[in-house]
């Protein structure tokens, strides 16, 4: 690194200059980056459902069908489909009068009909998008639709759905930003004498931010999720890393005569430690790609990219700047408000064996609220109640007792007779209150080669007969998820290579996936994560002891809810805590590896022991306020329930991990050192005061 750091040291304005000049090709990539907004085609592709929803999506058009409610009259709901038809994205709109024709009157309708396409005072038409939910054509056509002037009408459907969720996203993104770099200016400010050095730190990070966004261009796309909450996810793990630098910098500088030289010292002095602190938060966000579910992968590329990128903007964006700035940074300067924890250091060691008793009577009421925390899987339920799609959703249900709609897909060589008896079969499972294919639209009114051709496409085609199946239940609901496992024991009967899907199908399926996620990216982490610590410290007993303290803050973190009575989304019991043990195990390697510094000088246990919780709990204090401040704005402000609560146990999950390493574990270390003595190379033959 010297050849590095000689240059970064003695070029400032060349490296920052040609720094700079990298975020023009980043922003380019950054707006030429997709983004998708429904996550569940983050599904893995070899499953029934996802496998169902292709042939839905690449043979019927389907798989982005919406229902639109209007009030009012016959002729205003035809005047209304012929303008909808016309609309680019749009391929079909199948209501009464494209089955049986605009001369039949309603009153003379078959019951099966009537009962799908009308209630007392609304009529209900099914408008067939050309391309899947989450394409910029279907989110152009939907707005357009809305835009129409007609009686007062309602569209929902998981188009409408990601609809609502890009603009609720696209609206709030910014603000995300603007309230993370806000308050996280707030606490550097607090806690840094100089009035300069935050805005610097915050500036480095935003070349870091963009440079990420910009490299996103390579995954494809990125998920709504992600780019909510990863830029403000960056700013508080990556933060640490300027803080180091420039603390190094600083004393660097009083014993050097130029500060090109201490900062080339600083460099070559803090790069091996930077790394070191960025490897378990990179691992934190890396096993996430051991999801199934793909959202996994995408959050976790993205941020374990960015953890990189911003150890790597740290020792080429923040020295070019620290150097043009030093004598402003140097000029500028004033009180900090933090205490010297000189007391604390004293109390923790004076109750030590309290505290460790303390420290494991935790376990159980943190463990109880974490293991009974109740999760859901509905995902209009994370957002805001007002949006058009979810009051659609509710007049659905309201008019038709219609919650969600699934989608059975079976070859053409299954008979008409066996379909109809599928369908009387289908039609007795409790929750279904209508089943629409064209043997109950011939059945019912016509003979089959009578229906227009269009609209024999909607239901057979391309060696599949589709039927579409209206369900009373909530998706994600437990009376929706025993319809789904009746429904599939019905449709094998019949063909058992036969297909069931539509929205409530593939969230039965990712609650299932998720579960399995959950336990499985957790024990990795723990086990990447002891093993980093076991090369760190070359010792058994600490990594067990460091792990279990953030593991107990993690365990609170997430029974915290349950004890609120909270029910939260499931994606947050999934990620929290891999990102909370990658990103917050600092604060205790920082501690232990002061206290092991100390002792092997001393071979004193307390008073190394006082003395690592006194000089560490100030950056401990600092990074954890940090991280909370970055992420707080967004948990309070975001009207996305899920970007809300992940940020929410972000904030909440650093300040706990705080608490337990500078309050708990320097009691717990002093109390099993004999332990951690006799496992751990190099502090063996000191002697235990």
């Amino acid at each position: 690194m010297k050849k590095f750091s000689r240059f970064v040291s003695h070029h400032p304005k060349l490296v920052l200059f040609i720094m700079t000049l990298l975020l023009i090709p980043s922003f380019i990539g950054y707006k030429n980056t997709e983004v998708n907004y429904d996550i569940l085609t983050y599904l893995p592709s070899d499953l029934k459902s996802t496998e169902g929803q292709k042939i839905l999506d690449e043979n019927f058009n389907n798989a982005a069908t919406g229902m639109l409610i209007l009030e009012g009259s016959d002729q205003d709901a035809e005047k209304l489909r012929e303008e909808i038809l016309k609309i680019d994205g749009v391929d079909d709109v199948i209501s009464k009068s494209s089955i049986v024709g605009e001369s039949l009157p309603k009153d003379f309708l078959p019951k099966e009909i009537k009962d799908v396409f009308y209630s007392e005072d609304s009529t209900l038409m099914l408008v067939k998008f050309k391309n899947s939910a989450s394409s910029f054509v279907t989110m152009s056509a939907i707005e357009k639709i809305r835009e129409l002037d007609s009686s007062p009408m309602y569209l929902s459907g998981i188009s409408s759905l990601v609809k609502d969720t890009k603009d609720v996203i696209d609206k709030e993104t910014p603000i995300y930003v603007a309230l993370a770099v806000v308050l996280a200016l707030i606490v550097l400010s607090l806690t840094n004498e100089s009035t300069v050095i935050p805005f610097l730190f915050v500036l480095t990070i935003g070349y870091a931010v963009v440079y990420n966004f910009g490299t996103n261009i390579f995954l494809g796309n990125i998920s709504y999720i992600t780019k909510a909450i990863a830029a403000t996810l960056q700013l508080a793990v990556t933060m640490d890393y300027s803080i180091f630098l420039y603390h190094r910098f600083v004393e660097e500088k009083k014993k050097r005569e130029t500060i090109t030289e201490a900062m080339e010292r600083a460099i070559q002095n803090t790069i091996s430690s930077l790394f070191a602190s960025s490897l378990t938060t990179f691992a934190g966000f890396i096993v996430l790609i051991l999801m199934e579910l793909g959202l996994g992968k995408d959050i976790g590329l993205v941020m374990s990219k960015g953890v990189l990128i911003g150890l790597i903007s740290t020792v080429t964006v923040l020295p070019p700047m620290l150097l043009l700035t030093d004598k402003a940074v140097s000029k500028y300067n004033h009180r900090v408000l933090l205490p010297s924890f000189d007391k604390l250091s004293e109390f923790n060691i004076r109750h030590k064996r309290v505290i460790s008793l303390v420290f494991l009577i935790l376990f159980i009421p943190a463990i109880y609220g974490s293991i009974n925390t109740k999760v859901y899987y509905n995902l209009d339920r994370s957002l805001p109640q007002n949006l058009d799609s979810i009051v659609a959703l509710k007049k659905m249900k309201k008019d038709y007792d219609m919650a969600t709609t699934h989608f059975i897909i079976v070859k053409d060589e299954v008979s008409n007779t066996s379909i109809n008896k599928m369908i009387d079969e289908l039609e007795e499972v409790k929750g279904i209150n209508s089943v629409i294919s064209t043997n109950t639209m011939t059945g019912a009114a016509l003979p089959d080669e009578l229906l227009p051709k269009k609209l024999q496409e909607n239901f057979a085609k391309d060696g599949y007969k589709m039927l579409m199946v209206n369900s009373k239940y909530q998706t994600a609901s437990e009376e929706v998820r025993s319809q789904i496992k009746e429904m599939r024991e019905i449709i094998n009967k019949y063909d058992d290579e036969g297909y069931l899907t539509g929205e409530a199908v593939l969230t039965d399926d990712l609650t299932v996936i998720s579960n399995s996620d959950f336990k499985r990216v957790n024990i990795v982490s723990i086990a990447v994560v002891f093993l980093i610590l076991v090369f760190v410290f070359k010792s058994l007993a600490l990594p067990i002891i460091l792990i279990a303290a953030i593991e107990l803050a993690i365990q609170i973190n997430m029974g915290i809810p349950f004890y609120l009575g909270q029910t939260i989304p499931f994606i947050t019991s999934i990620i929290i805590g891999v990102i909370q043990l990658g990103s917050t195990i600092d604060y205790s390697i920082l501690l232990t590896d002061r206290f092991v510094h100390e002792y092997k000088k001393s071979n004193d246990v307390d008073g190394s022991l006082k003395l690592a919780t006194k000089e560490t709990s100030k950056s401990i204090v600092t990074s954890a306020l940090s991280f909370m401040a970055a992420t707080i704005g967004v948990g309070l402000y975001s009207k996305m329930e899920i970007v809300s609560t992940i940020c929410t146990f972000l904030a909440r999950g650093a300040i706990i991990s705080m608490a337990v390493i500078i309050f708990l574990l320097p009691a717990v270390l002093s109390v099993v050192f004999p332990f951690i003595k006799n496992t751990t190379k190099g502090l063996r033959g000191g002697k235990n005061e």
